[in-house]
C-alpha cells in the first residue's frame, strides 16, 4: 500500500510500472466513476491501473452543481430506489467517507401556486426527509427535516428573492462538495490501496490475446506510446465512450450528452446564504452560495460536438440571466458575471428520445466484449454505487475469488482526523502566522491531508499566490507532488477553482503558479513561459464568450 501521493515529478516512474506485468484491471478514464472503480477494485485486493487523457476530473467531473442529493425532481419521476439510494451515499460521504469536503446546504424552493403546490411538494419533501433518515450512519442527522415558509418568511429568509410574486417557500437541506476535490480524493485513496494512476495517457489502441487485452497509450506530453497489459478492460469515459467502443470494434452503449452551464457571480452581487431550487422550461435552475461567489445553472441541452470543445456561448448566458432575473429583487446585470463554465452530462440512452431532459440519470454496466466493459450515467452522488457495481462484474468475469466492496467503510484521504484538526483550527492558525478563516478553507480543501501543505510551507511558503483568491504557494507544490497536477489550469481550475471565481479567470497567478510548478517539476524557464500563456489561452474561451456580453 502506497501512502495516497500521485506525484507529479515521479511520473517517469509511474509510466514504468504501467509496463510491468499484467493487471487484473485496466481502467481508463479518471473522473469520479473511473476513479471510484479503481478504489473499489484495488481495495478488494485487485491489481489495478488507471490511465487518463486529460487531469483527474478534468471534465464533467469538476464542471457539475456541486451538489451532494438525492434528487427531489426525480420523485415526481417514480424514480424512488435512485433517491433513496443517493441519499443515503449523500450520509455516508457527510459522515464517514470525506466529512472534510460536505457542507450541509439548505434550499429554498418558491411556490407559485396557491393551494395544491404546498401540500404536493410537501408530501414529496415528507418522503425524501423519511428517506434520508433511513440507515446511513449518523451523518443523515446533519440534514435537518423541511420547513415551510411563508411569503413573510421568505422575504426574511431570502432578501434577494422577490417573495411578493410567491405563495412562500418550502426549505430543506441537501449536501454541498467540491466536485473536483473529491475527484481528486477518491483517487488518491485509490493510489494508497495501490492502484498506479496516471494521466495525460490517452488509449489509442486495443489489441486481445487468448488471456488478457493490450491496449497502447500514447503519452499526451511526448508523444511516446506504451503497451499495458490486463485480464478486463473498464471504460469508465463518460462521454468519450464512443471512442473507447470504436478502439475495441463494437459499439454497444450508447451515450448521449448533455450541456450543462452554469455562471459564477460574486457574493457581492448576489447575497444569498441558502440555496434556491427552481424549474425553467428547459431544465432546473439552480442557485448556489459557494465560498465568495454564486453559481447559477444550469441549462441541459443535447450536444452532439467534440466534448474537447465545450463551452458556453452567448444563448447559453443570457437564457441564464433571463431565467434567474425572474426571481431577484435586483436583477443581475451582464457585467455581474466573472465567471461561466460548461459540462457535459452523460446520460445512457435506454429509450432513444431525443430529450436529454428526459433521460434516467441510472447508470448501466454494459459488455462492449468478452475483455472490456463500459459504464454510463449515473451521478456525482452516487459514484461509490456506480463503481461497485462495475466492479462486481469484473471480479465475475475473473473467476471470483475477490472480497465484496469495502467502500462504504472506507474513509478517503483527508477524512481520518478531520474533526480534530478543525477543533484545532485556532491553534493551528496561530501557529503558523495564518487567519483562522485561511485555515479553515485549507480543512476544506485537503482535510486532515493539510499537515502535508504546511510542511511543505518550508520551501515556498504560506503567502497566497497573487490574483490567485486564497491559495497559498504551498498548495501549488502539494499540488504536484501529492495530487499529481501537470499543469497550471489543473492548479487553478481543479485543485483549487480560482480560475472560476475572478474576474480575470485568474490569468495574471498563471506565470507565479507556473514558476512554482517548474521548480517542482524540474522544468526550466521555458516551459514556464509556456505552460502561463497555454492556461491563458485555456481560459480565453470562457473569457470571450463572457466579453461579447458585456461589450
Amino acid at each position: 500500500m502506497d501512502s495516497g501521493v500521485i506525484d507529479g515529478a515521479r511520473r517517469g516512474a509511474t509510466l514504468a510500472a504501467l509496463e510491468d506485468g499484467t493487471y487484473d484491471l485496466l481502467i481508463v478514464g479518471g473522473g469520479i466513476t473511473g476513479t471510484g472503480a479503481a478504489l473499489d477494485a484495488a481495495s478488494r485486493g485487485l491489481r489495478v491501473a488507471l490511465v487518463e487523457a486529460g487531469d483527474l476530473g478534468g471534465g464533467t467531473s469538476s464542471r457539475s452543481s456541486r451538489l451532494l442529493h438525492g434528487g427531489v425532481r426525480y420523485l415526481e419521476q417514480l424514480e424512488f430506489g435512485l433517491v433513496r439510494e443517493a441519499l443515503r451515499e449523500r450520509g455516508l460521504l457527510g459522515g464517514r467517507l470525506a466529512p472534510h469536503l460536505v457542507r450541509r446546504l439548505p434550499f429554498v424552493l418558491p411556490l407559485t401556486h396557491r393551494m395544491w403546490e404546498r401540500a404536493y411538494i410537501g408530501a414529496g419533501l415528507s418522503l425524501y426527509d423519511g428517506m434520508g433518515q433511513l440507515p446511513a450512519g449518523r451523518a443523515d442527522r446533519v440534514f435537518r427535516i423541511h420547513r415551510h415558509l411563508s411569503r413573510r418568511g421568505l422575504a426574511r429568509a431570502m432578501p434577494a428573492l422577490r417573495a411578493e410574486i410567491t405563495y412562500g417557500a418550502l426549505e430543506y437541506d441537501d449536501g454541498q462538495v467540491d466536485d473536483a476535490r473529491l475527484t481528486l480524493a477518491v483517487a488518491r485513496t485509490a493510489a494508497r490501496e495501490g492502484a498506479v494512476i496516471a494521466t495525460r495517457l490517452r488509449a489509442v489502441g486495443y489489441h486481445r490475446d487468448p488471456d488478457r487485452v493490450r491496449v497502447t497509450v500514447r503519452d499526451e506530453l511526448t508523444g511516446v506510446e506504451s503497451t499495458v497489459q490486463a485480464r478486463q478492460v473498464l471504460a469508465a469515459s463518460g462521454v468519450w465512450t464512443d471512442e473507447v467502443q470504436r478502439l475495441v470494434g463494437r459499439e454497444v452503449l450508447r451515450v448521449r450528452a448533455s450541456k450543462g452551464v452554469h455562471l459564477v457571480v460574486p457574493r457581492s452581487a448576489l447575497r444569498v446564504d441558502r440555496a434556491v431550487i427552481t424549474r425553467t422550461e428547459r431544465s432546473v435552475l439552480f442557485v448556489i452560495p459557494v465560498g465568495s461567489t454564486v453559481l447559477v445553472g444550469t441549462t441541459d441541452t443535447p450536444y452532439s460536438g467534440d466534448p474537447r470543445d465545450v463551452a458556453a456561448d452567448g444563448d447559453d448566458i443570457t437564457f441564464l440571466l433571463h431565467q434567474v432575473n425572474r426571481w431577484l429583487r435586483r436583477p443581475l446585470e451582464r457585467a455581474d458575471v466573472v465567471g461561466v463554465y460548461a459540462g457535459l452530462r452523460p446520460l445512457a440512452d435506454r429509450a432513444g428520445t431525443a430529450d436529454t431532459a428526459r433521460l434516467s440519470r441510472e447508470h448501466v454496466v454494459a459488455k462492449i466484449d468478452d475483455r472490456c466493459l463500459a459504464i454510463a450515467g449515473g451521478k456525482l452522488t452516487t459514484y461509490r454505487v456506480m463503481a461497485r457495481d462495475a466492479v462486481d462484474v469484473v471480479v465475475q468475469r475473473l473467476g471470483g475469488g475477490y472480497p465484496p466492496s469495502c467502500t462504504d467503510r472506507l474513509p478517503l484521504i483527508g477524512a481520518d482526523g478531520f474533526q480534530a484538526l478543525w477543533n484545532r483550527r485556532g491553534l493551528l492558525a496561530r501557529e503558523h502566522g495564518l487567519t483562522v478563516d485561511t485555515v479553515e478553507d485549507l480543512l476544506r480543501r485537503h482535510g486532515a491531508a493539510v499537515t502535508d501543505v504546511l510542511a511543505a510551507a518550508g520551501e515556498t511558503g504560506l503567502r497566497p499566490v497573487a490574483g490567485a483568491g486564497g491559495l497559498l504557494r504551498a498548495e501549488v507544490t502539494h499540488a504536484v507532488r501529492h495530487e499529481g497536477a501537470l499543469a497550471v489550469e489543473d492548479v487553478l481550475l481543479r485543485r483549487s477553482h480560482a480560475g472560476l471565481e475572478t474576474a480575470d479567470g485568474a490569468a495574471d497567478a498563471a506565470g507565479e503558479v507556473a514558476a512554482l510548478m517548474a521548480d517542482a517539476l524540474g522544468r526550466d524557464h521555458h516551459w514556464t513561459d509556456q505552460e502561463a500563456a497555454r492556461y491563458r489561452q485555456v481560459t480565453g474561451v470562457n473569457r470571450f464568450a463572457l466579453a461579447g456580453l458585456v461589450a
